[in-house]
């Protein structure tokens, strides 16, 4: 019978509960250390930013360009992977959403852990451009009269519509890790049941692949009361748990969030580990 187990508290409370080698999957989306998406993630406070056009502090969310977050977001992640790392079993896989420019650090960090990473995959979908035109800012200066107004022409001009370095992003990256096998695969599996991938599971017919195109949820699948910002599709989560792992196995998302990894995990036929401080995610995820 599947089972599913929900802990609001922080990841490594939680972690330090699970006995050795009694996970055969890790799934999880962790806060990505941008613009107060951290360990002092506020809901209330991150609710509110967003729904003024997207906007967190003075910049579109994710953008504020700083490389101490790399440094933390793997600083805070080097010891749940590390905690990841002993709760699976051997050949246990372990799938961590990243964000672009911060998914080096996320590697990094569960290498140090002790992870083989096998393999960057990619969620495809179409987001929000963030690019930024420069023309207010020169447009600023000469309402403040450090410039003329015919200077101001002429830098805008030399723009020529320019934006800041951010392409339209299409994909989001998760880190494929796997713990390391006691003997060969086939060894491994034989006592274990990991390590080795079901191919069988398709998103399109073909042979899966690194890309994995699903849409973004939509407000149905979210649920009307559902306020997390960062909302994985049910399908997706779905393809992972069915490539990664077998049926009646336990799955483990650490940052449970709203509970998607959950819902797919145990519609999969898999038992399911949620862990999430935050009480208002918590009880989302719960319902």
């Amino acid at each position: 019978m599947n089972t599913f187990t929900l802990h609001n508290t922080d990841a490594l409370s939680a972690l330090a509960d699970i006995p050795d080698a009694s996970v055969h999957l890790v799934v999880t989306d962790p806060p990505y250390f941008i613009d107060g998406m951290g360990s002092d993630w506020d809901a209330q406070k991150l609710g509110a930013r967003a729904a003024r056009a997207g906007i967190v502090g003075a910049m579109p969310t994710g953008m504020k360009f700083d490389p101490n977050q790399g440094r933390k977001l793997q600083e805070f992640l080097t010891p749940i992977a590390t905690e990841c790392l002993r709760v699976l079993v051997p050949g246990g896989f372990a799938i961590s959403f990243s964000q672009g420019r911060l998914v080096h650090r996320m590697g990094v960090a569960f290498e140090d852990a002790g992870f083989e990473i096998r393999d960057l995959f990619a969620w495809a979908h179409r987001g929000q451009p963030k690019a930024q035109k420069q023309e207010h800012h020169v447009r600023r200066k000469v309402e403040k009269g450090t410039i003329t107004e015919s200077e101001g022409r002429a830098i805008i001009d030399a723009l020529c519509g320019r934006k800041t370095p951010q392409l339209g992003p299409g994909f989001e990256p998760m880190i494929f890790a796997m713990k390391p096998t006691q003997g060969t695969f086939v060894e491994n599996w034989m006592k274990y049941e990991t390590g080795l991938v079901d191919t069988a599971q398709s998103l399109d017919g073909m042979f899966p692949s690194t890309l994995m195109p699903v849409p973004r949820p939509k407000r149905e699948e979210k649920g009307s009361k559902n306020t997390h910002l960062t909302v994985k599709p049910v399908a997706l989560i779905d393809h992972l748990v069915r490539l990664f792992s077998k049926p009646d196995q336990i799955v483990l998302d650490p940052f449970m969030g709203s509970g998607s990894h959950g819902v797919a995990a145990i519609g999969a036929g898999r038992s399911f580990i949620g862990v999430e401080p935050v009480s208002e995610y918590y009880e989302i995820s719960k319902n």
